[in-house]
């Protein structure tokens, strides 16, 4: 008796070992069914993304009313500036010429003529072409030099900010026995018109172009004159 017991035992339990392994199996097809990945149309590599206009345009970087920010520009930070060139200028008056000319009076000094140094044939053809380092062309020059004047020796990269170059050269001026003259600022110019302006400038034609004048034409008499 005992033993056909120990035997149900056996059966019931390798039975339900077949029932869980069963039920395991099924549910794993079950789930690969119902939850089968499908690829996408289109790989994400072949997508075409369209590019969206913009109508952004940087500001262009032209030279500032002189008269006005040399009034109000920071020397002290031009002082500051000014140390990224001194590994190749030296700015003291008789000072000497190192990698670079000497800067002291620069702004005003014909381009390629400090003496004792080798200039380039690029910068003596460019100080021929425009007489003097004015305001202007160092502002455009010390931007980026190698893009501004091609051929010239200077290797310096440029500064990229406005304001630095406008403080760098308040600066500068002040290194001359005669520094130049600060020019007057320029007029500020008259706004275009709007077309809202335009159009209450024009005369109300209310019919009283087309009425004749009354009384104009008389004599001194009254009379109309024949």
């Amino acid at each position: 008796m005992a033993q056909q017991t120990d035997d149900l035992r056996g059966n019931k339990i390798f039975a339900a070992i077949l029932a869980t392994l069963f039920i395991l199996v099924v549910s794993s097809v079950a789930s690969g069914m119902i939850f089968a990945p499908s690829p996408p149309k289109v790989m994400g590599d072949k997508i075409a993304i369209q590019e969206v206009a913009t109508t952004e345009t940087e500001a262009p970087d032209v030279p500032p009313d002189w008269g006005t920010v040399l009034k109000t520009a920071d020397v002290a930070a031009g002082a500051t500036v000014s140390q990224k060139c001194q590994s190749c200028h030296n700015f003291a008056n008789g000072g000497p010429n190192q990698t670079g000319p000497n800067l002291w009076g620069v702004i005003g000094r014909k381009p390629g003529t400090h003496p004792g140094f080798s200039y380039s044939s690029a910068m003596v053809d460019f100080g021929n072409k425009i007489g003097v380092w004015d305001y202007n062309h160092i502002y455009e020059f010390i931007h980026g030099p190698q893009a501004y004047l091609s051929g010239t020796k200077m290797g310096f990269v440029g500064l990229k900010q406005p304001q630095d170059r406008v403080n760098l050269i308040a600066w500068l001026r002040q290194q001359s026995s005669s520094p130049v003259a600060i020019p007057a600022p320029s007029a500020p110019t008259a706004p275009a018109p709007t077309a809202a302006a335009a159009v209450a400038a024009t005369p109300a034609n209310d019919g009283a172009a087309s009425k004749p004048a009354v009384d104009q034409t008389k004599t001194a008499t009254g009379a109309a004159p024949t």
